[in-house]
Parts: C-alpha cells; sequence; structure tokens
C-alpha cells in the first residue's frame, strides 16, 4: 500500500441509456489520423509521447459511433486539432493565446489560402481540418462551427489569463466559461455531419438546451478525471472540484458528492428533455432524433475514453472504472496549489 489517501468518485453516467459504442471504421482512421499529425512535425517528443497516450482516435471513435469513416475521420482530427490548440496556448499567457486564435481563426475563415511562411504549424493544421471537415458539414452546420470554433479559441485566452494570474473563480462564473472552453460546442460540428438541420430549429431554446447540457456534462467528466493530475503538478485551480471546495467552504470528497450529484441532474434533464421534443415536420423530425441520439452516445464516449486510455490513471484506468478508486497523486515539491483570488 501507498499510504497515499484514496478518493471515490461518483458515476452519474450508472444508468446512462446510451451505453459504450466504438465506431466500426476505428481501425481504419486511427493510423490515417495519427499519421496525419506526424506529418507536420508539430510536438517535440515529450508532447508527441502525451499525444500518443490520450490515443485521440479512440476519443472520436467513441464519441461519433454512429458516424460513417468521412465522419469519424473528421471527428478524430478535430479531437486533434483541440489537442494541438491547448498544447500552445497552454505555454502563453492571454496575449500569447490570442496570437494563436487568430492565427486558427483566419486558416479556418480562408481554408483555401496558403498559410504564411514560417508560421507556427497550427495554422496549417486547423487549414487542413477545416477542408476535410467542410465535405461533410451543411452549411448552416459550418455557419455554427465557425461561430462556436470562434467562441472557444476566444474563450481560452480567459482560460489562460486565470491560470497566469492564478485566479480561482466562482461556481456559476467558472462553468459559464468551461462551457466554452471546453470545446463541446464546436465538437458538435461531427455531430451534424450528413445532417441538415435548419438554422432556426438549432436556434430553438430546446436545441440550445440539449447542447448546453451535453457541453456542460464534457466539463464535469473532464474536471473529475483530470483533478488528481491537476492538483499535483499545482494546476488544480481551474478545475470544478477546487471551486466547489472554494465557494462551498467544503474537503474534497464533500466537493466530488457535489459533482455527482449537479452531473446527475444535468444527464437527467437531458434524458427528460430527450422524451419531448417538439415536432418541425417529419423530415427535420428525424434529423433532429438523430442528432440528439448522437449527443447522447457523445456523453457516454467522453467518459468510456477518460478511463480507456493513459491520460488520466495510466494502466490503472479499467480498474478506476471498476471500483471507482483513485489514489492521491503526492503534490510536487516545487508547486503550490491555487488559492481563490477575486476577478478584477
Amino acid at each position: 500500500m501507498s499510504g497515499l489517501p484514496q478518493i471515490s468518485l461518483p458515476d452519474p453516467l450508472a444508468q446512462w441509456p446510451w451505453l459504450r459504442k466504438l465506431n466500426d471504421h476505428y481501425a481504419e482512421v486511427k493510423p490515417e489520423s495519427d499519421e496525419w499529425l506526424r506529418s507536420f512535425q508539430a510536438l517535440d517528443a515529450k508532447s508527441q509521447s502525451s499525444f500518443d497516450l490520450c490515443n485521440f482516435p479512440l476519443l472520436g471513435s467513441l464519441v461519433y459511433p454512429l458516424l460513417d469513416k468521412d465522419g469519424v475521420r473528421v471527428a478524430c482530427d478535430l479531437m486533434v486539432l483541440f489537442f494541438i490548440y491547448d498544447e500552445f496556448t497552454d505555454k502563453v499567457d492571454g496575449d500569447g493565446a490570442r496570437v494563436y486564435a487568430d492565427m486558427v481563426m483566419d486558416a479556418i475563415r480562408n481554408p483555401h489560402k496558403e498559410r504564411p511562411q514560417g508560421e507556427p504549424k497550427l495554422g496549417e493544421i486547423a487549414r487542413q481540418f477545416w477542408l476535410r471537415a467542410i465535405k461533410v458539414s451543411s452549411l448552416p452546420a459550418q455557419e455554427r462551427f465557425i461561430a462556436s470554433f470562434s467562441e472557444y479559441v476566444y474563450a481560452v485566452i480567459e482560460e489562460a489569463s486565470d491560470r497566469a494570474n492564478g485566479r480561482v473563480r466562482g461556481i456559476d462564473d467558472y462553468l459559464k466559461l468551461t462551457r466554452l472552453t471546453a470545446g463541446g460546442y464546436p465538437a458538435f460540428l461531427a455531430a451534424e455531419a450528413g445532417l441538415n438541420i435548419p438554422i432556426e430549429v438549432m436556434a430553438h431554446p430546446v436545441m440550445e438546451s440539449f447542447c448546453a447540457l451535453a457541453a456542460e456534462s464534457l466539463v464535469l467528466t473532464n474536471d473529475m478525471y483530470s483533478y488528481n493530475i491537476e492538483q499535483a503538478s499545482g494546476h488544480g485551480g481551474h478545475n470544478i472540484v477546487t471551486v466547489v471546495m472554494n465557494e462551498k467552504g467544503v474537503d474534497l470528497d464533500s466537493a466530488l458528492r457535489w459533482l455527482g450529484d449537479y452531473h446527475g441532474d444535468v444527464l437527467s434533464k437531458f434524458r427528460a428533455q430527450s422524451l419531448t421534443l417538439p415536432s418541425w415536420g417529419a423530415t427535420v423530425d428525424a434529423e433532429v432524433s438523430a442528432f440528439v441520439e448522437r449527443l447522447g452516445y457523445w456523453i457516454r464516449g467522453i467518459d468510456s475514453w477518460s478511463l480507456e486510455t493513459e491520460r488520466y490513471f495510466g494502466a490503472k484506468g479499467p480498474e478506476v472504472q471498476k471500483h471507482r478508486l483513485v489514489t492521491l497523486l503526492p503534490r510536487k515539491a516545487d508547486v503550490t496549489p491555487m488559492m481563490a483570488q477575486p476577478l478584477p
């Protein structure tokens, strides 16, 4: 025994009706997507090793199990783009993150324009991803992606500023920001692959609520599983677990129980709304039903991937999945925990 304390993770998806499902094209698209990233030589050895452990094509294939090969390849490449963008922006402050945000959005808005000589590879990665994505996306879906991806990249600037200044937000403010910075909204582009849902339908309050609930579930799942390695490295301040402990004045176990209850409420709302969809006519209703089903699998897939790769728990993911027990890692000697500071 290590003698280190253990925590018990809640399991809000225990009764989730959408079960784990892997896309049939995973074995084909994984080597293609992996080689696509390697062709840029954009990562140093340490970052490439981290990327390999994460297996982002597995993520794309778990969260979008119903897509055809072209659709799931776009999904896998989008997961890669998220990782690369995080890698670039995690190392800079708010000003540096803005430079990368401008670069990525220019590449996506102008995919047929060659990127400038000497530019970081991030711009070309974004450009090539988008050229592939527009082939499987309707025009309304493309418009929604550009808007939501812009919100994502510029929201990351605030996250970078928080990290640089050691700020810990309150619960509501934190969730408002991380629903954008976690990348959930632009990730729904792949959930629309092959569908053609009108703009006014996706703008309906019910549909906006579905997307918001799914995006929030992503934040809660990611933060629960990433908390251990983040607190050990001194980066736990930008995590819902730390946010809850700070705002409510509770210990770690109590914060995790709160997280489990809150996440359960989010999922209950999603399930209830999925049973009472409005009608927009038979053709559109079929498209909407397909989209909602894909979101259900998307929520499950995030959880499954978190426990099946080595990103959060090394080789112990299956054990954590079974017992929900995690041994807390000791905090590195050269870091101190982030404490709450008021936002200016």
